[in-house]
């Protein structure tokens, strides 16, 4: 697949316009959240919803019940922005035809781009595995077609998005987000250049954030994918690539399960499934269940509060009943904080 027509010298442009753009945004937004205090004046908060795996069954074009469930619960809790770290249809299966895998992507469209694009709600995707693995061009070909019409009605600030919908970068609201192709578990050497140079750009630099999203983890935590194939492998070399990044979070999905960590200098946001197939973690009694999450930043006190919700009920889910840590096949990972101090913002090095 050669690149998409688009972008990089138009850098500046973008970073004006973002700006102009978030703070527009940001000054008719707040905060109101049970249990979480309200800053004041509004505009110094930032509400971002996080959603994944939202598939059922391999080829389906509808969406089980608690996928309406949680996108309705979360719009009612007014984020600025709508993040999905991907397994957005059900492919990833031989013999699917392209008219079958369009179908599969209008059913998406119709019951979750389509609604959050009519509240206004920007929307950035991150393609999973069965959105468009290596290896399944079809599918790949099919995210393509669907995607790239409909790049420039996302309601995202783009700084590079030659590589979209696989990889791209984006200045929104003063937070540099980064989205990989992590629809398997290599990551190109090319891609990761790529990244680091992101990374270092005066966009992320000036960035009051930066948070990057792909649908494989770097760590296994529920029970039947926590072993190779289904985390990045060389994952060590690439979280060492986020912290000199200075990046404050990896986003991802695909474990079906919900477990907000921390390793090293990098928070580790794993989601939960919206759709199909919740998986329990390795370590608990826990049940398995869908979820989706809330990402709360106060600007004025440099702090980041992670919520998790149940998709059926809208519920808070208990941050403590979580395992202390997980022993998995990468070695032990601990519970996050639900709530962390932003450092401030010094660029990477």
């Amino acid at each position: 697949m050669g690149p998409f027509p688009m972008r990089c010298d138009r850098r500046q442009l973008l970073k004006l316009v973002a700006g102009v753009v978030g703070t527009a945004a940001l000054a008719n937004r707040h905060i109101n959240q049970p249990g979480l205090a309200v800053p004041s004046p509004a505009h110094t908060s930032l509400r971002i919803g996080l959603i994944s795996d939202l598939n059922s069954s391999y080829g389906s074009t509808s969406y089980g019940p608690t996928v309406r469930q949680g996108l309705s619960h979360l719009l009612k809790l007014q984020p600025s922005l709508l993040v999905c770290a991907g397994d957005m249809v059900a492919g990833q299966k031989r013999g699917l035809s392209d008219a079958h895998l369009g179908r599969m992507w209008d059913g998406f469209a119709r019951d979750v781009l389509n609604p959050v694009r009519q509240r206004g709600l920007p929307f950035l995707p991150t393609i999973g595995n069965h959105d468009g693995a290596p290896g399944f061009p079809a599918d790949r070909r099919a995210a393509v077609q669907f995607w790239r019409p409909r790049r420039e009605e996302l309601g995202l600030q783009f700084i590079d998005s030659t590589g979209f919908p696989f990889h791209y970068s984006v200045l929104q609201d003063n937070v540099f987000w980064l989205v990989w192709d992590a629809s398997s578990s290599h990551i190109p050497n090319e891609q990761l250049q790529w990244a680091q140079e992101q990374l270092n750009s005066p966009e992320a630099r000036s960035a009051g954030l930066r948070l990057v999203v792909g649908h494989l983890p770097l760590f296994g935590l529920s029970q039947g994918r926590d072993r190779p194939g289904e985390v990045l492998h060389q994952g060590a070399a690439i979280q060492a690539l986020l912290e000199r990044g200075r990046v404050q979070a990896y986003i991802s999905g695909h474990q079906h399960a919900w477990f907000p960590a921390r390793s090293g200098n990098l928070d580790l946001i794993q989601l939960g499934a919206l759709g199909s197939g919740p998986r329990r973690l390795i370590n608990g009694t826990l049940p398995a269940r869908q979820s989706f999450s809330t990402l709360d930043v106060n600007w004025s006190t440099r702090s980041l509060q992670e919520t998790g919700f149940s998709a059926s009920s809208g519920s808070h889910l208990a941050w403590q009943a979580l395992p202390a840590q997980l022993n998995g096949h990468r070695g032990v990972l601990l519970r996050n904080q639900p709530r962390r101090v932003l450092p401030s913002n010094s660029g990477p090095t």
